[in-house]
């Protein structure tokens, strides 16, 4: 064990699908808690990692709450929700599953716009079983009220923001490779998390932006960039992006280069995804459109794509990569399949200074 909290991580019907991004994350990436179960009956048996990325992580699937305490041989403490439906609410099945597992002693990790400390009956349950329950969302906006200042033109490190042509094309889990790649460089990196996942993941600075009142959204933006400067001095640091700066139904993109004034910008992007995701009648962007807008809006430029593979065999992924890179001229990759050293190696060419404070 590694000293983090045990966790199972309910995503019933949506493991490694859109919706389950929160738990397709936790899956992948944690610093926080030990996720030693998912709970998804549709995939029961099966490995997480394989389901995700064709690489085993160890990682168990159940078909229930129950199962999952039976098949782990750790103490679990936390079940977290890990589903982020549009609606942004509960199903009641989701409510019964989660008084079941209060009953078996289990704290409430919940990242929902929904507030289970909202609910008379959850609170009441929690307190019989003597469980704490967590609304990340709220515990992040009740005293989230900082307006924009200027501040972030005293930070002195590049920063570089993963954005993207819609929601969920995973530009959470490039963030988190990039991080770690430019870590491994002996580069003094900070991720700044911007939704919900992130901060369940355990990420140090950041706030769940969509959760925010649309006045302070760039402030608080501007102040987690300022706080991590102010306490870690970063060489260099990653914001991670929210849905895309041209989707009509999500402003978050808008306000991450706002508050944060990236100095450049990597754009992720599913070249078979035809609709955005929670919008079938509605056609995904063209990605040369989308990257001219960031670079219009942003005044920062595109250094590199990043591919979500989803339904590309591997020979549409190796022919896609070469496409972008003789039409956009910038590295492009698939940061899972493959690796994010071209981005690395762009991003140390784009800033020299990094160059000397590699180990």
């Amino acid at each position: 064990m590694t000293g983090k909290v045990s966790a199972i991580v309910y995503c019933e019907g949506f493991f490694g699908e859109m919706d389950g991004k929160t738990a397709n994350g936790l899956a992948r990436h944690s610093d926080k808690y030990e996720i030693v179960g998912i709970i998804d009956s549709t995939k029961a048996g099966l490995d997480a990692g394989e389901v995700l990325d064709g690489k085993a992580n160890g990682i168990k699937i159940f078909k229930n709450t129950f199962d999952a305490l039976e098949g782990t041989e750790d103490s679990v403490k936390y079940f977290i929700y890990g589903m982020a439906p549009l609606s942004g609410s509960f199903s009641s099945e989701d409510s019964s599953v989660l008084f079941y597992a209060m009953e078996q002693k289990l704290n409430i990790i919940n990242g929902l716009h929904e507030f289970l400390t909202d609910n008379k009956a959850f609170i009441q349950k929690a307190t019989e079983c003597n469980v704490q329950l967590h609304d990340i969302r709220k515990q992040q906006n009740s005293n989230q009220r900082n307006v924009f200042k200027g501040d972030i033109f005293k930070v002195k490190c590049p920063r570089i923001a993963i954005l993207g042509t819609d929601s969920a094309v995973g530009k959470r889990t490039t963030s988190v490779i990039i991080t770690k790649a430019l870590k491994a460089l002996g580069l003094n990196t900070v991720m700044i998390a911007t939704g919900q996942t992130g901060i369940i993941q355990g990420a140090e600075f950041g706030v769940p932006l969509d959760a925010l009142t649309e006045q302070f959204i760039s402030g608080e933006m501007e102040k987690a960039i300022f706080d991590a400067w102010e306490t870690k001095h970063p060489d260099i640091m990653i914001l991670e992006g929210q849905g895309s700066l041209s989707h009509p139904a999500y402003l978050s993109s808008c306000f991450i280069i706002r508050g944060g004034q990236p100095d450049a910008i990597i754009v992720q992007h599913p070249p078979k995804r035809e609709k955005l995701g929670d919008y079938p009648d509605i056609n995904m962007p063209d990605l040369k459109e989308e990257i001219e807008l960031i670079e219009v809006f942003s005044k920062a430029p595109v250094i590199g794509i990043t591919i979500n593979h989803e339904n590309m065999s591997d020979s549409e992924l190796s022919q896609t990569i070469k496409d972008y890179e003789n039409k956009f001229e910038i590295p492009t990759t698939d940061v899972l399949k493959f690796d994010c050293a071209p981005l690395i190696k762009k991003i140390l060419e784009v800033f020299p200074q990094l160059n000397d404070k590699t180990a």
